[in-house]
């Protein structure tokens, strides 16, 4: 990416949530930046031309945030904006339309959906709000790019409100094929809403397609122009649509040289004198019933019964991150994960050895990486992910190479990592049973060849291949290119 210049354009980014976390401790208020794969990915194009960063700062009118927002800017060289909600509309957007409806049904779980008018209401009053912020904070030459399936509607809005910048979206999660699409009862607003957009960017060509063929499906005023191998252009009236496919990645440098870092491996050596003498396999997931961990469970049960040669050689340690616990659907998830690896561990554990290690919680960056490291397995198996970004990271962080990827063949990442990976369908609980057999028994040259393969194409694919091809993608966006 080219250096900034006098005419390069500003990036605004717009997401649900602020890259940050604000806290307070004995009256003491503090700002710290984000984590993550998006924060990683764009800080830099955003801190280079001292761009905008727009959304919901995650806490109420009671933090100091004019005096927060100036000292990040000082000291990460963007700025922030945010969108002020209420408890009430964090209830009816987020947790009810977002999370309630939209996101279940994006991941092919129909049966967890629920279609409540209300909160589509206040989906639409808050997509409005966060136009509303949007178009008095931007300058007439911004790039603005929008993510997530929180915020479709913005465009839209933006559009009303008579603005004619560059508009650029992208979903991180999947896109649902058209006959599940067609159950939502507002499916013509959200593709309408998508498509006052210049540039909709998707993670795999799966998703891409199912967009394409919904949207002319739905709406015949919406005509293929032309199929791109990476995108599909759209005429939607007097507008011209550019719909591609563009998977996120990490940053693998940064992964790879922190995993083999000594203060890593010092705390990878303790984590598997715990595990002396057997594989570790390791299941790393955000609590949310997208993630397939009980079947996980099952396939690892079915493994011990198939296999009885694996006891007391292999361990999984499935870290289960807390999320959305006052949902009761993650609730029960919970108490299911638990009566699951009890009762597991009560058929086959034995004196000095259980088969699950079942930990709920948060780790950090360094326990993160040790568990990377240590892992000699690692099973995603996830029932539809838009990429999974677990998988790229175990990869590389495996600095021996000798590391095994299973994955399910749902997550976006498998069109990537198919060559190097053992594919599975997490709902065929005999064939993963398999796959972490073979993985067990594979010798190290297969091992290491499969790894490489893998850690190559992440290497080459990263987080700053992503932001640069997607902006790369639409024309008019300056010092960029």
């Amino acid at each position: 990416m080219a250096m900034t210049s006098e005419n390069e354009k500003r990036l605004v980014v717009v997401s649900n949530r602020l890259p940050i976390s604000v806290s307070e401790e004995e009256g003491c208020w503090r700002i710290a930046p984000g984590a993550g794969g998006l924060v990683t990915a764009l800080a830099p194009v955003i801190r280079r031309n001292q761009g905008l960063w727009i959304g919901w700062p995650g806490c109420g009118e009671e933090a100091p945030l004019g005096q927060l927002f100036e000292t990040f800017g000082r000291e990460q060289g963007y700025q922030l904006q945010a969108v002020p909600l209420s408890e009430e509309e964090v209830e009816g957007y987020y947790r009810g339309f977002s999370n309630g409806t939209l996101w279940p049904l994006f991941h092919d779980l129909l049966g967890n959906c629920r279609f409540c008018p209300k909160n589509w209401q206040t989906y639409r009053d808050v997509n409005r709000r966060f136009a509303e912020v949007v178009a008095n904070a931007i300058e007439p030459d911004d790039f603005v790019w929008i993510h997530d399936y929180q915020l479709t509607l913005v465009g839209a809005n933006l559009r009303q409100m008579g603005m004619d910048q560059t508009l650029a979206y992208f979903l991180h999660i999947p896109f649902p094929s058209p006959d599940l699409f067609r159950r939502l009862p507002w499916k013509k607003e959200i593709i309408r809403g998508l498509m006052e957009y210049d540039l909709i960017g998707f993670q795999t060509l799966r998703d891409r397609r199912n967009f394409v063929n919904s949207a002319t499906a739905l709406m015949p005023e919406v005509e293929v122009v032309t199929r791109q191998r990476y995108y599909t252009l759209l005429r939607y009236g007097d507008r011209t649509v550019k719909a591609g496919h563009f998977p996120i990645s990490i940053d693998f440098a940064e992964f790879n040289d922190a995993a083999q870092s000594n203060e890593v491996a010092e705390a990878a050596w303790y984590l598997h004198e715990n595990y002396e003498g057997q594989q570790l396999v390791l299941g790393i997931d955000r609590l949310d019933y997208t993630k397939g961990i009980p079947e996980r469970y099952l396939a690892f049960e079915r493994a011990l019964e198939k296999y009885p040669d694996l006891k007391h050689k292999i361990s999984l340690l499935q870290v289960v991150v807390p999320s959305r616990t006052h949902v009761p659907e993650y609730q029960n998830l919970k108490e299911q994960l638990d009566q699951v690896a009890g009762r597991i561990n009560a058929r086959f554990g034995e004196q000095g050895w259980f088969p699950i290690q079942y930990v709920f919680r948060s780790l950090d960056r360094l326990q993160l990486l040790a568990h990377y490291r240590t892992a000699e397995i690692a099973l995603i198996t996830p029932l539809r992910d838009g990429m999974n970004l677990v998988a790229k990271e175990y990869c590389a962080s495996s600095v021996d190479g000798n590391g095994v990827l299973i994955l399910s063949e749902f997550a976006g990442a498998a069109d990537q990592l198919g060559r190097g990976a053992l594919l599975v369908n997490p709902y065929d609980i005999d064939g993963t049973a398999e796959a972490i057999y073979r993985a067990f028994t594979m010798d190290l040259d297969e091992r290491r060849r499969r790894m490489a393969l893998l850690q190559a194409d992440i290497r080459r694919n990263d987080v700053h291949r992503w932001v640069g091809w997607f902006i790369d993608t639409l024309p008019g966006t300056g010092g960029w290119r």
